[in-house]
């Protein structure tokens, strides 16, 4: 335990899990049971962590979707340990121009609708990370979700609560979605099962077109092909037809059949920092994933003492970090860009000095060697001191962490040492309207694009949009550890905090995803309407009157979330000298486990 940290919490509200066979952890108690139970049936991390994303797009359907997107990052369990990306996010379709936007008399992508859908990419992701790293065959890893699809699957409160939100839009403007979601009309509630035949029957279609083939690799690329054909022509069909979007008009999706069956999910290098003797892996620059190693590079170079979130010089100085990561994120991020010099020493001592003992209330970007990044519109957005309203986010996450929808996560780590984490998100059922033959709608990811040809987050046919999902890796030479959140442009803020109590403060997993958490909201938002609100701050009420007042007292705008209201970190871990395994769930909403021997 450092010296410069705020001990512990004398309890957790559970242990960290510890055992030698092997742990999931996720944002829901199914997933984590399915992808334990492949482990049990003998498979690897990889087959687990797929039958536990399958399962996640039934239950938390609000969250994420078939239809959606998702980023991984993984290291097998071969010498030398070293960590990858797994691609999920489908870029711009071929028709998604800013002309085209443009004409639709749009100054901003929509956040929700079909117009804003980049082609759908999860699914094809999760077959290629079983094809390449699984060993079960097709069939076995899609038996749970096959059978919880046919049988049904209990409605969640937020799943219901999300319903109950989009019920007038889904009468009067998406009958397709009012048709599954609403039958007879009735508002379902929580606890009630729900099935999802067409998407049962399109999972079998996948089984189908892969038994054909003795050769495991063959097989799964032909249940990859049948999915692209059917959601390709499905998709481009139903949604060719004007519908609702969020700008209060009616627009057609510009997705086509070609745009769908183009796409291949694929595996990239990590970009990856060292921090206190240890190196964090993220996805590149077309994730926010980097602005989390560029904190992490910011804060190495300061004492203990002034990275404990829990002290008011701690939590002032982790806001202020973020808020210069994110900034560059900004101004610099984006798909096919070159930022590496936001994590050069020079450039990262540099912002460093730009901390100060006063909040900060300008939008402060770098300028690496002399150059200026993007300038987005700096739109103020709306916050109070007791912030419990319903703002925007991923796709509408308050301020204070309340959702009407958000994301998922999940980790695995098995008894050879492969670990993985997935933030599986996009397709949420308020994305667009469903489409009926596929039981599922496509997701919003190209609000994160600008419709100006200047940002290096534009939208351009063919790039991917600056997605917020971003999982993480910290290995050392005999130990791994993957952790991950839902929370949108949160994701990465409420990592931080948790990584610092781990790598700094000595804490257990568990402890520091039970301890306070807190997060600046002094950013560009990623998502429609795209706000900013200069010096914002939120915590959770128990972080205590000593951080609130003494984070108000140099300057920040601070808005007071409930107890247990922002993040729903997951995390597991392995120590590969002893074969020691670890796993770790948030308790916020009573959803997610860790399960494990």
């Amino acid at each position: 335990m450092s010296d410069g940290f705020t001990p512990p919490a004398d309890f957790t509200t559970r242990p960290t899990l510890t055992g030698t066979f092997g742990m999931a952890a996720s944002t829901h108690w199914i997933a984590t049971g399915v992808a334990q139970a492949m482990l049990e049936r003998g498979g690897n991390a990889f087959d687990a962590v797929v039958a536990g994303g399958f399962a996640l797009h039934l239950v938390e359907p609000h969250l994420n979707g078939p239809g959606g997107d998702l980023v991984g990052i993984f290291a097998t369990a071969d010498a030398p340990v070293t960590p990858r990306v797994l691609m999920g996010q489908g870029p711009a379709p071929a028709g998604a121009t800013i002309e085209h936007f443009r004409s639709e008399g749009l100054d901003l992508v929509p956040g929700a609708g079909g117009l804003a859908a980049a082609i759908p990419g999860a699914v094809d992701a999760w077959l290629l990370l079983l094809r390449d790293h699984g060993r079960m065959p097709l069939a076995d890893v899609l038996s749970p979700t096959i059978e919880y699809a046919r049988t049904g699957v209990p409605l969640s409160a937020s799943a219901a609560a999300t319903l109950g939100r989009v019920a007038g839009l889904f009468r009067d403007h998406w009958p397709s979605s009012a048709e599954l979601w609403l039958p007879d009309g009735a508002m379902p509630a929580d606890g009630d099962v729900v099935r999802y035949h067409a998407y049962a029957r399109l999972l079998e279609g996948l089984v189908d077109a892969a038994a054909p083939a003795a050769d495991r690799a063959v097989a799964i690329d032909a249940a990859r092909a049948f999915w692209a054909e059917t959601v390709g022509r499905e998709a481009a069909a139903f949604l060719a037809t004007p519908h609702r979007h969020s700008d209060g008009a009616d627009h057609a999706a510009v997705i086509r059949a070609s745009d769908v069956t183009a796409f291949r999910a694929s595996f990239e290098e990590a970009v990856t920092v060292r921090f206190r003797g240890r190196t964090v892996a993220k996805a590149g620059v077309w994730t926010q994933g980097p602005a989390l190693l560029e904190a992490l590079a910011v804060l190495d170079g300061l004492p203990d003492e002034k990275l404990d979130p829990s002290r008011p010089e701690g939590a002032h100085t982790i806001v202020e970090t973020l808020k210069l990561a994110l900034a560059d994120r900004d101004a610099f991020f984006g798909d096919g860009v070159d930022a590496s010099v936001l994590l050069t020493p020079p450039y990262v001592s540099a912002r460093r000095d730009q901390i100060g003992a006063e909040a900060s209330r300008a939008w402060r970007p770098g300028a690496p060697a002399g150059v200026r990044g993007f300038h987005p519109p700096l739109v103020i957005g709306d916050q109070t001191d007791e912030d419990d309203s319903l703002g925007v986010g991923e796709p509408t996450v308050a301020p204070t962490g309340q959702t009407r929808g958000d994301t998922c996560h999940i980790d695995v780590v098995d008894r050879w040492g492969n670990i993985v984490a997935v933030t599986p998100s996009g397709g949420w059922l308020q994305s667009s309207p469903t489409i009926p033959a596929l039981g599922f709608c496509l997701g919003t990811r190209l609000q994160m694009t600008w419709l100006d040809g200047a940002a290096p987050s534009a939208l351009r046919p063919g790039a991917r949009p600056r997605t917020t999902l971003t999982p993480t890796l910290v290995l050392t030479d005999d130990s791994a550890m993957a952790i991950g959140t839902p929370g949108g442009d949160q994701q990465d803020q409420w990592q931080l905090p948790a990584l610092l109590r781990m790598l700094v403060g000595g804490y257990t997993p568990q402890q520091a995803i039970d301890a306070p958490a807190l997060h600046t909201t002094a950013f560009i938002d990623s998502f429609w309407p795209r706000t900013w609100t200069p010096a914002g701050v939120v915590v959770e009420r128990r972080i205590g009157v000593d951080v609130i007042d003494g984070l108000r007292a140099r300057g920040h705008d601070v808005a007071v979330s409930g107890d247990w209201s922002l993040g729903r970190l997951c995390a597991v871990g392995v120590d590969r000298r002893t074969g020691r395994l670890w796993a770790a769930a948030n308790p916020r909403g009573m959803l997610g486990y860790a399960a494990g021997r």
